[in-house]
């Protein structure tokens, strides 16, 4: 099958290209946010295809996957393709909802705009909890949890500090829980990596050498590994695909218990609790015991091995697949 799908999230769309699909991404001149086409620094297998925007319309793809929802648009004015009316489409909402907890709709649950066909598009979430937050409406809603690339067990542990990765952390102060990572950094050395990080040296002097910009993949996991332990210190998102890899490399984790993290750690793990207090005291201990932080991160990769297997999300995003492609021809057959 072709899957016509934006490179929206990089490690997550890592995942996705390593399955049995031809999946082609959209390029633009200036491989801006519209038309990124392949990663740069993730290693994607030759199946995923860069292809010229003015070329996409004769690719003539067998579904596509939207992640925004201006992307609707983007297809039909780069290729005359209506989602989910002249070719089978799925949303994957990648997030959790951005206002109210509870009573955000979906920019999708009443179809997409009458202009564009107007069809009820299939959402994807990420995790059970973003589905049962956001107002779905009438959009059929399915879940199809984070599925990780196995880097290895990778942890050394030789640096008495804590891992960090989160993009942006100035802008997304709160909500990111910067102030609760530069809390814990009083108390417990700690490496920050991510998008953004002049502006966090900016706010935070005193982790001059401790932050590092935007890493290639694969030299990011082997930083992440050297670290004792693994700080997620996000208040509200959907469940970050780097704590994911933290605990498959091999590294404990420490969370704050809030949207999918306290389902997707298991106590063996880690640490998930809004107790600052009892993070820090946990990270302590195991700056002290790297034996300890040694068996808490084994136990948490068997159990991110088993739940968030690259191959479980690939079977469940075939079946997806299956079921989204079926569906359309069942319909036109109809019409």
């Amino acid at each position: 099958m072709k899957v016509l799908l934006w490179h929206v999230h990089g490690s997550w769309t890592t995942s996705f290209v390593q399955g049995r699909h031809e999946h082609l991404l959209p390029l633009l001149p200036d491989r801006g946010p519209d038309g990124r086409g392949r990663a740069r620094t993730w290693d994607w297998p030759a199946s995923a295809r860069e292809v010229p925007v003015a070329d996409l319309a004769a690719e003539r793809p067998d579904a596509v996957l939207l992640q925004r929802p201006h992307e609707a648009e983007l297809l039909h004015r780069w290729t005359g393709l209506r989602a989910g009316v002249d070719v089978p489409a799925v949303y994957v909402e990648h997030n959790a909802p951005p206002e109210h907890a509870a009573r955000t709709v979906h920019p999708l649950a009443d179809g997409l705009p009458a202009e564009l066909g107007g069809a009820l598009v299939p959402v994807v979430h990420v995790t059970a909890f973003n589905a049962v937050m956001w107002d779905g409406g009438r959009a059929p809603v399915r879940v199809v949890e984070h599925g990780v690339v196995d880097p290895g067990y990778a942890w050394t542990g030789e640096r008495a500090s804590l891992a960090v990765v989160v993009n942006e952390p100035v802008r997304r102060w709160r909500v990111a829980g910067t102030d609760l990572l530069l809390r814990v950094s009083r108390d417990v050395d700690v490496d920050v990596h991510g998008m953004g990080m002049a502006a966090l040296l900016e706010r935070a002097p005193h982790l001059a050498g401790r932050v590092h910009e935007d890493l290639p993949q694969a030299q990011l996991h082997a930083r992440l590994a050297a670290h004792r332990g693994y700080f997620h210190p996000y208040r509200w998102t959907s469940l970050g695909l780097a704590l994911v890899e933290a605990m498959t490399a091999g590294l404990p984790v420490l969370a704050l218990a809030t949207t999918a993290a306290p389902e997707s750690v298991p106590a063996a793990a880690g640490l998930v609790s809004n107790d600052v207090d009892a993070l820090v005291a946990t990270a302590r201990r195991w700056m002290a015991d790297p034996a300890e932080a040694r068996e808490r991160g084994l136990a948490g990769r068997e159990h991110a091995l088993v739940r968030f297997g690259l191959g479980r999300f690939l079977a469940d995003w075939d079946a997806v697949l299956h079921e989204v492609a079926s569906g359309a021809a069942a319909e036109a057959v109809q019409r």
